[in-house]
């Protein structure tokens, strides 16, 4: 039987700093909100393109699994 040296797990725990960590929550937040913005924005396009070519509102809702 071997043994497996784990030498990439830290040995000490870090102190992560809280104004890192909160620079980090600020920044994912502004991701979030980019990236919903975007999808709000292809789904709308989409629906409507589906509704100018005659589709069925109800068809849409459920094609885009709304």
């Amino acid at each position: 039987m071997s043994v497996i040296n784990c030498d990439y797990l830290p040995a000490d725990k870090v102190v992560f700093p809280p104004e890192l960590a909160l620079l980090v929550v600020r920044k994912a937040s502004a991701m979030a909100a980019a990236l919903e913005e975007q999808a709000l924005d292809q789904l709308t396009k989409d629906a409507r393109r589906a509704i100018f070519r005659g589709t069925e509102p109800r068809r849409v809702i459920r094609e885009m699994r709304l």
